[in-house]
């Protein structure tokens, strides 16, 4: 069943707001998404009404803030199917959350001589943590090539690479540059099979489908609120509960205790063990309507309209000369999330952002935190990026095809 997308769209402020004069087209998603009135109004209200420290007052608005501040953890942990909170720790955001699995599980775990896998398709932060954990611990990093296409993983490197059997695999589920959608299911059960543990990056998945961690099988996954309707300064750490119990805590202090004393202490219960001082109680309270919108919407719904709308703008696209898309085509809809990276021959990524900006759209250029896939595996030194989410409508694409025209009309490309 379709969405309702200008209903949608008026719960969103910042949607009827202009840009350099012109409606704002708001298609950086994947780098942030944008903030419905729900979320805002929740954020406002413990602010002015409920404003207190979480675990430790006994009175009224203490008691209030500690409950909303757990309720959305509830909502985290049933909305990817967790066991339970236990199993759901708030970081900043996904970034922080790897590092947290590596300063911790990765620190007890990696071994000199030990090996990691990840995929040549990776985030910097699912790449840098694992870089400076085996440069610490003498261990070696692996990488999982793309094939011919350079849009998918080779299923063959896969499996040549965990015959070396990793301690650790850890993949995005799916790529912010390419789109595509990892299997990480069935690499989760190959990698098991070779006795290996699993961390998915989702940031890039969690938004847009519906994400079933035991289903998957992961044992690590780490996502970041604000790109999933929230506040920023709220990610996820979700882990099995055997894990987390068998991992010390990284930050230690007030709330992330159980006893005290001059020369020794113990461990809270999880997930607290892993949370210590203040948390950003505003913004994780502010994650519980996100959830809620997106409950409400439906993950089926929102992945159904991204598709539809992701085909549109590839159709609208491959006719347009001296125009490259990066990615799987629109035969492979199921394979591939809302992001579209592209370039046009003989115009700089950031020149072409300067112009859609001057239409009021908001893109993406760069190399998109995955230097090493956009410069070495594509060989380009930056693309455009569009991403969609489920306020985007056909007009948006229709107004950034125009502006890829006038590009090339600034720039006398054919």
């Amino acid at each position: 069943m379709g969405i309702d997308v200008k209903r949608i769209r008026r719960d969103f402020p910042i949607l009827s707001a202009r840009m350099n004069g012109k409606p704002l087209v708001y298609l950086d998603n994947a780098a942030t998404s944008q903030k419905p009135r729900q979320v805002i109004e929740a954020i406002y209200k413990y602010y002015t009404q409920y404003n207190a420290n979480i675990h430790r007052g006994i009175y009224a608005i203490a008691e209030k803030a500690t409950q909303a501040y757990t309720d959305s953890k509830a909502k985290v942990a049933k909305h990817i199917n967790a066991s339970s909170i236990e199993e759901i720790v708030y970081t900043r955001n996904t970034t922080e959350a790897i590092n947290l699995a590596a300063l911790t599980w990765g620190e007890a775990n990696i071994k000199k001589g030990d090996r990691i896998l990840i995929s040549e398709m990776e985030h910097h932060s699912n790449m840098v943590p694992w870089q400076l954990l085996s440069m610490k611990k003498g261990a070696k990093l692996d990488y999982i090539k793309l094939d011919s296409s350079n849009s998918e993983l080779d299923m063959q490197s896969l499996g040549e690479q965990l015959e070396k059997k990793p301690k650790l695999v850890a993949i995005t589920h799916v790529s912010n540059v390419l789109g595509t959608i990892n299997d990480v299911k069935e690499i989760a059960k190959m990698a098991h099979k070779h006795g290996a543990k699993v961390l998915v990056d989702g940031a890039q998945s969690a938004p847009h489908m519906k994400v079933d961690v035991k289903d998957i099988d992961a044992d690590f996954f780490a996502l970041s609120a604000h790109k999933m309707l929230g506040p920023t300064g709220i990610g996820v750490l979700y882990a099995k509960r055997d894990i987390l119990e068998h991992m010390e805590p990284l930050i230690g202090g007030g709330d992330m205790i159980s006893t005290v004393d001059f020369y020794s202490c113990t461990w809270n219960s999880l997930p607290w063990k892993f949370e210590a001082g203040t948390s950003n109680i505003a913004d994780a309270i502010g994650f519980g309507p996100a959830i809620d919108y997106l409950d409400r919407v439906g993950m089926g719904s929102i992945r159904q309209h991204e598709e539809k709308l992701t085909k549109y703008a590839l159709e609208s696209l491959e006719d347009m000369k001296n125009v490259k898309v990066f990615g799987l085509g629109k035969e492979n809809l199921k394979k591939r999330g809302a992001v579209i990276s592209f370039g046009i021959k003989g115009v700089h990524a950031h020149d072409i952002a300067q112009v859609f900006d001057s239409e009021g759209i908001a893109i993406r250029a760069g190399h998109h935190c995955a230097m090493p896939l956009v410069t070495q595996r594509l060989g380009e030194s930056a693309l455009a990026r569009m991403s969609f989410y489920l306020y985007n409508e056909e007009k948006e694409v229709d107004k950034a095809v125009q502006a890829i025209e006038k590009v090339k009309k600034i720039f006398r490309i054919d």
